[in-house]
């Protein structure tokens, strides 16, 4: 197929997945317990440096200088975004310098998308799927901070985060169209977007199972 027929095709494909990882149920969110809008930005911490890093180990090691921009702006923009979830954090009392957000090592995705060798792979896998998964994960968590009176928090990531993400997932469409021109490389990208995914829909079973945590910003 041609690249157009596989972007839309990974797109629909995405599209369905993605609605596992948002059931209309969860979108009507409750706060108990230790379920709070502190303690999910500092799961939104470890995702923004996460995110950072991988995209700043990819840039390094292409050579393709239209990939390198994207993953430059990428770099800058998960920075950012960290920045502001800790001058947030400071806001609502809670002292983000003194939080390690990897104290317990790189999550599983980064660990799987760290090993991604091809350009293809690294595009279709970070910033066409993983990003499009953000989108979708911060929507609910811009719910969350909304049903918990927290409107600075929810316009922070309605007004600017979310957008950023949504820039990025489209970076990554634009990318494939170029990249994504043989069967070969349609399906390396097609096996990279389903792994992430795929450890995105474990990821929060496991987050659900174990700690009760939902609505958590970012992937």
């Amino acid at each position: 197929m041609t690249a157009e027929e596989f972007v839309r095709a990974l797109d629909a494909d995405t599209a369905g997945r993605l609605d596992r990882l948002a059931p209309d149920d969860t979108l009507k969110p409750e706060v108990a317990g230790e379920l709070t809008v502190v303690n999910l930005l500092k799961v939104a911490l470890r995702n923004e440096v996460e995110a950072t890093e991988i995209a700043a180990r990819w840039l390094v090691a292409t050579d393709d200088l239209e990939v390198k921009l994207a993953l430059a702006r990428q770099v800058g923009d998960e920075a950012k975004h960290y920045r502001m979830i800790a001058d947030r954090l400071r806001a609502l009392g809670f002292a983000a310098t003194t939080f390690d957000p990897l104290a317990r090592g790189y999550g599983p995705l980064f660990t799987y998308l760290d090993t991604l060798e091809t350009t293809v792979e690294r595009v279709a896998a970070g910033q066409f799927t993983r990003e499009a998964i953000a989108v979708v994960k911060n929507r609910q968590f811009i719910a969350f901070c909304e049903a918990a009176g927290d409107r600075e928090t929810a316009a922070l990531y309605r007004d600017v985060i979310e957008p950023d993400e949504r820039h990025h997932h489209e970076l990554g469409r634009r990318l494939l169209l170029r990249l994504a021109t043989t069967p070969e490389a349609q399906d390396a990208a097609r096996r990279a977007a389903r792994r992430t995914l795929e450890l995105a829909e474990e990821l929060q079973r496991t987050a659900l199972s174990t700690a009760g945590i939902h609505h958590a910003p970012g992937c």
